[in-house]
């Protein structure tokens, strides 16, 4: 009965997504679209004859190699931002004035397994939506970069512990931020983690800046970021695959953990 139920869930959530793919693929593609098209495709445009953009192409090592860089930290940032949307914007009206989240926690399952299945179900769009960042990798580049997965084994772990991780980052912020400050969540919280995640570069590019390379340690999304470089381009600087597994499952315990307590006091009061 448990599995049951806890699959209705799940297809309930699926089939009101597919009502709604084309605002989800709006939301997680649009970011790193427009990333790809300003980076990868305007400016290496501008650099013909202009010292100042071909002196910036050079040291990104070329529109080509500046791309494959940039394409785990995309994939990253679309799978972070998917997961979070996934769970706390929903969150944030379910536990509204409407109280729509009594009608979920009737189902027969642990009040738990409701949060879990909003992590399992956000894990799966957050897969999508960073796998959806390599074809524009390849079409929209003014050199287009052509992914070729160095580690499968790696790359599957990173990605599947990665969409989770993010779904449990949304649970905690939906479970224990006000519906009226998300908003301001993402101002203060998601966009800073972002730009330093080391999304645009690597993270072993930061030793010149010792103290922002040990900073950055605490972001989550550093781990993805360079667990998904580590699979795609074993060739850029990146940290031991050891650490990065390591770091992705204590972050998602961590914040699975903050997310859960958060969401069975809102749900039990």
């Amino acid at each position: 009965m448990f599995l049951k139920a806890f699959l209705g869930l799940y297809l309930r959530d699926l089939r009101v997504l597919s009502r709604e793919l084309m605002p989800f693929l709006l939301r997680v593609g649009m970011q790193p679209l427009l990333f790809l098209f300003v980076f990868t495709f305007v400016m290496p445009r501008m650099s013909t004859g202009n010292p100042m953009m071909s002196g910036m192409q050079a040291g990104a090592g070329g529109a080509a190699g500046f791309g494959t860089v940039l394409l785990p930290g995309l994939m990253a940032v679309a799978s972070m931002f998917s997961g979070i949307a996934a769970v706390a914007l929903p969150l944030s009206t379910e536990f509204g004035i409407t109280r729509e989240i009594d009608d979920r926690v009737m189902c027969p399952v642990p009040v738990w397994a409701v949060a879990v299945e909003k992590i399992c179900f956000s894990a799966l769009q957050s897969m999508a939506g960073a796998l959806l960042v390599i074809p524009m990798a390849i079409w929209i580049p003014a050199t287009p970069v052509y992914p070729h997965i160095h580690n499968w084994l790696l790359f599957v772990l990173v990605l599947v512990m990665a969409s989770l991780l993010a779904g449990a980052l949304g649970l905690a912020i939906g479970s224990n931020v006000k519906p009226q400050q998300i908003g301001l969540i993402f101002s203060i919280v998601v966009i800073p983690i972002t730009f330093l995640g080391c999304v645009y570069y690597p993270w072993g590019l930061l030793d010149h800046i010792r103290w922002l390379q040990l900073a950055v340690l605490l972001n989550p999304i550093v781990y993805m970021s360079e667990g998904l470089r580590a699979a795609l381009t074993p060739g850029v600087k990146h940290m031991p695959y050891g650490y990065i597994l390591l770091a992705l499952v204590v972050s998602f315990v961590l914040l699975g953990q903050l997310g859960l307590r958060g969401f069975m006091k809102r749900v039990i009061s």
